[in-house]
């Protein structure tokens, strides 16, 4: 491998189709799962008439409970596209929570909610749903648990895509001489407490961080 080349690490284990974006651009990739999903015991009455989803992971342990659901409200086009493989109708979607939020306020005050969440969850959705006094009931589906690792080798970028990553990041190492390339608003600002270093992609997927980093290194 030569000195030039341009090494990023990647908080989070990628597919072999995602690694083989960085390295077809001769990137070289690490990647490090900083973060553990645990899934959580929960119950709920059914059918549930409206579902919100911030992640995928919801989704997923949602599913495992063969939960019906009629109508769903998500973040995200990866999030929108696993529930309608679930044969589920997907009302509202947007690519931050808040704007998710912005919608159900607009359009579906009437409605109540079960907002499917983990137990880390932001707090931007459920706040701007209560001080417009639209119903829902929080239900914790899963755990994201901090995986600190300690970096000795040098990166020139870093991604990450969620403010537990940042967290989990920045317990054993410092934000320095790297770029840190963010999948969203509430991870940038997370990032923001440690470097102002960074660049957000314009959609929440990870082949869109990813594709930011290509462009940014080959310019």
């Amino acid at each position: 491998m030569s000195k030039d080349t341009i090494r990023i690490l990647s908080t989070k284990k990628l597919t072999p189709s995602q690694k083989e974006l960085l390295l077809n651009a001769g990137i070289a990739i690490t990647d490090v799962d900083f973060i553990e999903i645990t899934p959580l015991e929960f119950n709920i009455k059914q059918p549930v008439e409206n579902a919100i989803f911030t992640s995928k992971n919801a989704v997923k342990a949602v599913v495992d409970k063969n939960i019906v659901i009629k109508n769903c409200f998500c973040v995200g086009d990866k999030t929108s596209e696993l529930i309608s493989e679930q044969g589920w109708k997907v009302l509202e979607s947007a690519y931050q929570a808040d704007k998710l939020a912005e919608k159900i306020i607009q359009s579906h005050a009437d409605k109540n909610f079960v907002f499917f969440c983990t137990q880390r969850r932001r707090e931007e959705l459920p706040e701007m749903l209560q001080r417009n006094k639209i119903g829902f009931t929080e239900i914790e589906t899963y755990n994201s648990n901090l995986k600190p690792q300690l970096v000795t080798t040098g990166f020139d970028g870093i991604l990450f895509f969620s403010p537990s990553a940042v967290e989990s990041f920045a317990q054993n190492n410092l934000f320095e001489d790297f770029t840190a390339f963010s999948i969203g608003k509430t991870t940038e600002k997370a990032l923001k407490k440690h470097t102002n270093n960074i660049i957000t992609a314009n959609k929440t997927t990870i082949e869109n961080v990813i594709v930011q980093a290509i462009k940014y290194y080959s310019t």
